[in-house]
């Protein structure tokens, strides 16, 4: 992205530093787009635990806990990328996994805290996989044979995986609130921007309040139900704990199993892919160039680290979020101090079982209607790739289609087939291949990637693109690489706190 391209949308840069009333906002607007899926992943592994209700506002206050210590550390010593961290649902299929088993093994003890010590131990282990990928440069040196041909699908598949979450498809959805909350956004960041700064800066902030304000004036008349979509529990929020006490190993020491850590070496690997693609949307939304190796490998590594963080602290694991990714590109917003303002707030509030409650009363349709507004941005950032890219070529048209398709069609698969167990029973009885498809290494690692749409994606992609013929001016390299980041303009934790180099602007 050219500079004057990136001056006429990114109202701050990754470097701008607004007031700090004006950043507080701003933050908690980033977390806004990201709560609907960092409160899903705990409500769905509490579920799937059968954890009592008592223990699950602390259970969810951990997960935004550790959403703002990762973020912070990410911000600061990883990728430096004004990209929040959180729940992984890349993780979530081997967890699942982890918890059904242990369940059915009768264990001693409650089995929700059996099964709950095990996944922490799973995702510990599989972990220092990630920071060996990334401290060790693995991942960082795919890079050289990535073009905007891959980068492209593999971006757009990420807006597209959520287009059927239940909270945008629900047959019995609220499709009022759902639509109110898209108008809202698109009214104040499309329409409004030029009446107030605002209405630019806060869209998504302002017609989440406007939209929960609608929602619960509605349940407190009583047109909303309890059983209705759009139905808001204010009487729960009084009724949750004011403090909610949250440490390291708060549930016990966790156990190690082998067939576990191979299991989440799966949900690792699908986490590593998806950020990989996230790390080049949040560049091109915050006006920089494609994201050099060195600041791959150090954002890996530190998800890594945080990852094995999270397993201590007894979560689902953590990763790049590519919903605030969505919200810079409709606010203009990427500065890397607004998103750590939004991380400490996050991680205060996740000791106050108030908040916790609150953000969990925000009804499904609202969340949706951000997913609705902000995931096709994303989309948008990924097409936007393929200005770099010969579109007259037969080769490239080929390759992206496919990938598109891919990308949407095995995941769909998955999704028919169920769950890891049935893919595994499923895989075992193929011909001839069947005792080595059937392992529990092969058929999770199968299972949770294709259960991914952008590492489908992704993975077609690059295939197609470093095996069928092709110029790199026909690929997009050239006029790609002219534009992207080179290793010496990136400063790492140890270049800034240790090595003693001048600090650069990034």
């Amino acid at each position: 992205m050219s500079d004057g391209e990136a001056s006429s949308f990114v109202e701050y840069g990754i470097e701008d530093r607004p007031p700090l009333g004006t950043s507080l906002l701003l933050g908690v607007q980033h977390y806004l787009t990201m709560v609907g899926a960092n409160i899903a992943v705990p409500l769905i592994l509490a579920g799937a635990l059968g954890m009592p209700a008592s223990v699950v506002p602390r259970f969810v206050g951990t997960f935004f806990v550790v959403s703002g210590i990762a973020t912070l550390a990410q911000t600061t010593f990883g990728n430096r990328y004004p990209i929040v961290q959180g729940a992984p649902f890349s993780m979530l299929a081997p967890a699942l996994a982890v918890v059904g088993v242990v369940q059915a093994s009768n264990p001693a003890g409650p089995a929700w805290e059996a099964a709950l010590l095990q996944l922490q131990g799973a995702i510990i282990v599989a972990s220092l996989a990630e920071i060996a990928i990334g401290y060790l440069g693995l991942l960082g040196r795919v890079r050289r044979f990535i073009s905007p041909v891959v980068i492209a699908p593999t971006i757009a598949l990420i807006g597209l995986s959520l287009f059927s979450v239940p909270q945008v498809t629900a047959a019995t959805n609220n499709w009022w609130l759902l639509g109110l909350t898209v108008l809202l956004i698109v009214l104040f960041s499309q329409y409004l921007d030029v009446a107030h700064e605002a209405f630019k800066l806060f869209p998504v902030l302002l017609g989440v309040i406007v939209a929960y304000a609608v929602a619960a004036g509605l349940s407190v008349a009583g047109v909303y139900g309890p059983d209705t979509p759009g139905y808001v529990d204010l009487l729960s929020i009084a009724e949750a704990p004011a403090f909610v006490a949250i440490y390291p190993l708060q549930w016990g020491m966790p156990g190690f199993e082998l067939s576990f850590v191979v299991g989440m070496l799966a949900g690792v690997a699908a986490s590593m892919i998806e950020s990989f693609g996230d790390y080049h949307a949040v560049a091109r939304l915050s006006g920089l160039g494609a994201p050099s190796e060195k600041r791959i490998n150090h954002g890996i590594g530190m998800e890594g680290i945080m990852n094995v963080f999270a397993g201590i602290m007894g979560t689902g694991g953590s990763t790049s979020y590519s919903e605030n990714i969505g919200a810079i590109g409709l606010t203009g917003v990427a500065s890397r101090y607004v998103v750590q303002i939004g991380a400490l707030v996050m991680l205060f509030v996740g000791f106050v079982g108030y908040f916790g409650q609150l953000v969990a009363t925000i009804p499904n349709p609202i969340v949706g209607g951000l997913f609705v507004a902000m995931f096709g941005q994303i989309v948008a950032v990924g097409l936007s790739q393929l200005r770099y890219v010969d579109l007259d070529s037969s080769r490239n048209v080929f390759i992206i289609g496919f990938a598109m398709f891919a990308g949407l069609a095995v995941p769909a698969y998955m999704g028919e087939v169920g769950s890891a167990e049935a893919f595994r029973q499923g895989m075992a009885n193929v011909a001839v291949f069947g005792p080595v498809l059937g392992t529990q290494l092969v058929s999770d690692v199968v299972y949770v990637v294709g259960s991914t749409g952008m590492a489908v994606g992704g993975l077609s992609a690059f295939v197609l693109d470093n095996t069928i013929r092709g110029s790199r001016e026909e690929r997009g390299l050239d006029e790609w690489e002219a534009t992207a980041e080179t290793d010496e303009e990136f400063d790492s934790a140890y270049d800034r706190f240790v090595g003693g180099t001048e600090t650069r602007a990034d």
